[in-house]
């Protein structure tokens, strides 16, 4: 008899205990699943501003110098054809015209170059290769932020570590003996959160840099090959 109470007193204090931790493990993943990206950028503290505008930053530039670089990068199949057909039938008027149709940094280097026809060819290539280098500058404007901000940005996010850091320790020595892990866990997660951040923004604008240099360096091999392409029409026997 004793032994029956006893036993039913013990799976009673079982289920209560199990009820009470699986409540607590429901609100915990209940907290952590309704966590935002906005309640990480609050806790990630003032650090958390610059690292997010830097942000702001590089996607504007990448999808700016994207889209100029798609349009430098465009390129009409017939037009050196018909800039050859408009030299040999001697009609330079209109292959200027064909080329002020065409706005693009090939067009402009090859109307620099019919515009010089007549002086010494290395003339007419020097004309051409500083329309070039022009050209060149204008679709590389701003890309060296991208440079920059991969670097600035996880530096920020370290800076913020450290800051996170000095403020908990600061705290954890000022509670005494009263140690709170919320006190030193509240530092260490402004410090994890500006680090992520940081790294997250140093990536993305590593990526970004790279590949709008690529796309850059492609249009420079196309400008090349129309340049030389070019020349040797002029460089054909009359």
């Amino acid at each position: 008899m004793l032994t029956t109470i006893f036993l039913q007193i013990v799976q009673g204090a079982d289920t209560a205990v199990a009820d009470t931790v699986k409540k607590t493990v429901e609100a915990a993943t209940q907290q952590y699943d309704t966590l935002s990206y906005w309640d990480l950028m609050q806790k990630g503290g003032l650090f958390m501003i610059p690292i997010a505008a830097l942000l702001v930053i590089a996607i504007y530039i990448f999808f700016e110098r994207f889209m100029a670089t798609n349009k430098a990068a465009k390129e009409d199949t017939g037009f050196m054809a018909n800039i050859k057909q408009y030299i040999l039938e001697g009609k330079i008027d209109s292959a200027l015209a064909t080329c002020r149709s065409n706005p693009t940094p090939m067009a402009r280097m090859i109307e620099k170059g019919l515009q010089r026809i007549g002086k010494p060819l290395n003339d007419i290539s020097a004309a051409i290769e500083n329309v070039g280098k022009l050209e060149v500058a204008k679709l590389e404007k701003s890309v060296g932020f991208l440079s920059t901000i991969a670097g600035v940005g996880p530096m920020l996010g370290f800076l913020g570590t450290v800051s996170g850091m000095i403020s908990a320790f600061y705290d954890l020595s000022k509670s005494g003996n009263n140690i709170d892990i919320g006190i030193l866990s509240g530092g260490i997660y402004e410090a994890m959160v500006t680090t992520l951040a940081g790294l997250i923004v140093g990536i993305l604008a590593y990526l970004a840099y790279n590949i709008i240099v690529a796309r850059v360096e492609k249009v420079v091999y196309m400008l090349e090959a129309r340049t030389t392409e070019f020349m040797d029409i002029l460089n054909e026997p009359a």
